[in-house]
């Protein structure tokens, strides 16, 4: 493997058009200290290799170049980049309150490759496989399998039970990366779960566009822009990673009409900080990505030296709610242990209340009173949806057509006459018309 780290200088070695292509990258993915070693010139004492080594045995190790490029080797040990992707010994540390399967995605599987947990939406695992194995991972028990990406026939299970269920319409891809997949076989996947009817939505999650950028090829595009509407969520954790090829590839994405979120993990020592989460919400943004969830990070085996206190989450929140635009601030979330899903946790922006009034506290710190009505009497429900004949009419309105005057002050009828049907001089002009015909 020859190519350079620095990544001002990285077609040194290897044309533009090798480090550009994603298959090269993969193909070149780094897998053993000795490689990482020759490449950054980071040297390890045969103690640090050993543990190192036995770490990689549980926790295999895979870097792209590019991710590698991105490391500031003078200061390694805190680099961001480093931290997310290179083993540590503190990996082995495995605690009772750890678990392989936090969320137990397994035990809510109905059919293999599918985890339901919520009512209308279901993950779909498509590939175990990722262009990089990151440390903080909450499916570490699964990513870097052997002959982990499935079949097409054996996704057939999974199809058939979102068929059946039609209380599904949000189907997310995850894996692993999706992204790994090939085109042909992505749109095939894709295609299958479009042709069910009540699927409204399709997700994708991804690190693409932050380890691999490269991935985010034209044919790509086109394959993804065929199956609006298309959300895609992927997993920026520093403002570092938002390099000029992970732009370009989020600029791809948005311009193909595909909505973009971001869904980012509290790390110890990594973003862990109020100023480091607000730049990359606002770069987020700036990339037309919107910032979804920030994620307490999970109780899987080997992740406690990342975990921080909610607290810090918090007071994270507390320095964009009112400092930053409201869609450039993330939801902060605990997936709860045991497959209870993801639970808001938020400020306490209530002080108390009483009977009529809310007290209030806004980000400067400011108390106020909100009134609320003294009579408030909700609309009479019978619990009778199918008849409803108060609120509930779900269906899109139809717009009125103009009649009378109407017509002629509105700009958009063209209509400049309003004729009586009994207009003698008309009926003139219609026998006329019939005759010329003749």
């Amino acid at each position: 493997m020859i190519f350079t780290i620095n990544r001002e200088k990285k077609q040194k070695r290897v044309k533009k058009t090798k480090w550009e292509d994603w298959r090269w990258q993969i193909k070149h993915t780094i897998k053993t200290l000795q490689q990482f070693e020759n490449i950054t010139g980071i040297k390890f004492s045969d103690e640090e290799k050993q543990v190192l080594e036995n770490t990689i045995k549980k926790f295999p190790l895979s870097i792209t170049p590019y991710y590698l490029s991105l490391i500031d080797l003078n200061n390694f040990k805190t680099d961001p980049v480093y931290l997310q992707s290179f083993p540590s010994p503190k990996e082995m540390n495995v605690y009772k309150h750890e678990m392989p399967d936090p969320l137990h995605e397994d035990k809510d599987s109905p059919a293999p490759y599918l985890t339901h947990r919520y009512p209308d939406r279901v993950l779909l695992h498509v590939s175990n496989l990722c262009s990089m194995y990151c440390r903080h991972c909450t499916r570490k028990r699964k990513v870097g399998d052997k002959d982990s990406i499935p079949v097409f026939e054996e996704l057939e299970a999974a199809f058939k039970y979102i068929e059946n269920n039609k209380k599904i319409r949000d189907v997310l891809l995850s894996g692993g990366d999706p992204l790994m997949l090939s085109d042909e076989y992505l749109d095939k996947i894709l295609n299958r779960i479009s042709l069910i009817p009540h699927v409204e939505v399709i997700r994708i999650g991804t690190r693409m566009p932050v380890v691999l950028p490269y991935r985010i090829t034209n044919s790509l595009i086109k394959v993804l822009k065929k199956y609006q509407p298309l959300y895609i969520n992927t997993h920026f954790n520093h403002p570092r990673e938002l390099t000029s090829s992970a732009k370009k590839a989020l600029a791809m994405l948005a311009n193909s009409g595909i909505v973009l979120g971001n869904q980012s993990v509290l790390l110890s020592g990594v973003n862990d900080c109020p100023r480091i989460i607000k730049t990359l919400c606002q770069k987020l943004v700036q990339n037309r990505v919107r910032p979804y969830y920030l994620y307490q990070c999970d109780l899987s085996e080997g992740l406690t030296h990342f975990r921080t206190p909610i607290n810090k989450g918090i007071e994270i929140l507390e320095s964009l709610i009112g400092h930053t635009s409201g869609f450039a601030r993330p939801t902060y979330v605990i997936d709860a242990p045991g497959g209870g899903g993801k639970i808001p946790v938020e400020p306490n922006y209530v002080i108390s209340h009483g009977t009529n009034k809310v007290i209030l506290r806004n980000y400067e710190g400011i108390i106020t009173t909100y009134k609320e009505p003294d009579y408030y009497e909700a609309t009479f429900c019978d619990r009778d949806c199918i008849s409803c004949k108060l609120q509930l009419n779900l269906d899109e309105a139809n717009k009125f057509s103009t009649i009378g005057i109407e017509k002629l002050l509105s700009d958009t009828d063209k209509t400049i006459s309003l004729i009586p049907s009994v207009n003698q001089r008309l009926k003139r002009r219609k026998k006329i018309k019939k005759n010329d015909k003749r």
